[in-house]
């Protein structure tokens, strides 16, 4: 049984390598933390950590580095995430709140995860099988020219521009335009480009390229959507802790251009009280990712599927910053969507 001193011990040994990236040893913690003992003491925790197979030596030396099993305590112990200070808040509510529509605002996501946490950062786009079609526009470019805007429930936003055979006035256009929200309006992507499919064939030979644009733009909107992807950034930050791995990070790397990999382990996470999901060194095994850590949290469209976001990296890793980050990031990414 792990005594309270040796879990504060544990916890002293894991921020401390987190931090130096070297062993800590017995002389060190009582240097650098408050514990009121002698190194002595100190040591005999270690020894009792090391019994429980939450430290080990690296090397034969001293000093001791946290096992996957020690950050696993120290997580699962982590009462209290280190809150983001009021200048990161405002950087995720600035940057993020820039963006001018998904592809946008889930592309800047990943970039300032990957800032705050120095780790790669993963971002699943939602789930948009079942996303409805909320209103069509058209705008005229020219008599014979006009751009097709097909916005959907879930905030999505895709242009095409149509080529007419039959030039088309303003007060045409707007009629077209309230006919085709009455056909698509509020129905699944891919019932609405059968419902417009259908209008071809009785509608005026002059809307019949833009019914035409329309009705691809919806059945291609609809195969896309069914498809889950991710969007990733900041690899950079992977391959500056090469060496947190013991052999090669090509494996780790391939393994997160896999997106099948990750949106499998995405789908195995469920969140804890924090909001947040920590998978660590050897639970990802089974995914190729045996000698990283995941940290992710979920947001969620109303209506849709609940996606996640999250980081990936070395075991050894600042836990707290991560999970505070992640968290506060699928928030706002929760509380905006939701908002749209």
């Amino acid at each position: 049984m792990v005594s309270e001193r040796s879990l504060a011990v544990l916890r002293a040994i894991v921020q401390d390598y987190v931090a130096s990236r070297e062993p800590v040893g017995s002389k060190t913690i009582v240097e650098r933390h408050a514990f009121g003992v002698s190194a002595a003491t100190i040591r005999n925790d270690m020894a009792l950590l090391e019994e429980e197979e939450l430290i080990a030596a690296p090397h034969t030396s001293s000093g001791r580095i946290p096992t996957d099993k020690g950050y696993r305590v120290f997580v699962d112990q982590l009462t209290d995430i280190r809150p983001l200070t009021p200048a990161q808040r405002h950087a995720i509510e600035t940057f993020l709140g820039e963006s001018s529509d998904l592809d946008e605002l889930l592309a800047r996501t990943v970039r300032l995860i990957a800032q705050l946490t120095k780790q790669l950062a993963v971002v699943q786009y939602p789930s948009f099988a079942t996303a409805r079609v909320r209103h069509v526009e058209l705008v005229s470019l020219a008599p014979n020219r006009v751009l097709c805007i097909l916005i959907a429930d879930s905030g999505q936003v895709e242009q095409r521009l149509a080529e007419l055979d039959h030039p088309v006035d303003d007060e045409t256009l707007s009629s077209l335009r309230t006919r085709l929200n009455q056909i698509a309006g509020g129905l699944p992507m891919a019932d609405a480009a059968v419902a417009l499919s259908g209008e071809i064939d009785s509608a005026d030979r002059r809307h019949a390229a833009l019914l035409h644009t329309l009705a691809a733009t919806l059945a291609e909107q609809a195969r896309v959507q069914r498809q889950d992807r991710l969007v990733v950034a900041g690899a950079a930050n992977l391959v500056r802790t090469e060496q947190d791995f013991a052999g090669s990070i090509l494996g780790v790397i391939e393994a997160i251009e896999e997106q099948v990999v990750l949106l499998k382990l995405f789908g195995e996470m469920s969140t804890d009280e924090h909001a947040v999901t920590v998978r660590i060194g050897r639970e990802n095994a089974s995914f190729g990712l045996g000698e990283t850590s995941v940290v992710s949290s979920a947001f969620e469209v109303p209506g849709h599927d609940v996606s996640r976001l999250g980081v990936v990296g070395p075991t050894r890793m600042d836990y707290s910053n991560s999970m505070a980050a992640v968290r506060a990031v699928a928030r706002y990414l929760s509380r905006t969507l939701g908002e749209s």
